[in-house]
């Protein structure tokens, strides 16, 4: 997360530049919280954890999805 002035900050990476992978914010939000929810019960990552920018599982889960790490299928 980047710090814009105190108490502000942005999420890495852009959720515009995730909706372009995935096409609804609703699916967005279930998605990442799965995954989330997949980190903290397991312990397994996709990636080495000093490569995360973010240091919660939400962020981790939105990084995963932007690096193509997660594979959104559709039907």
């Amino acid at each position: 997360m980047i710090k814009i002035r105190e108490g502000d900050t942005v999420i890495y990476p852009s959720i515009d530049k995730i909706l372009n992978i995935i096409d609804s914010k609703y699916e967005l939000v279930h998605i990442i919280s799965q995954r989330s929810k997949q980190m903290a019960e397991s312990g397994h990552y996709q990636m080495p954890e000093y490569k995360y920018v973010s240091k919660k599982n939400l962020g981790r889960a939105l990084e995963e999805i932007e690096q193509n790490l997660i594979i959104v299928k559709k039907d």
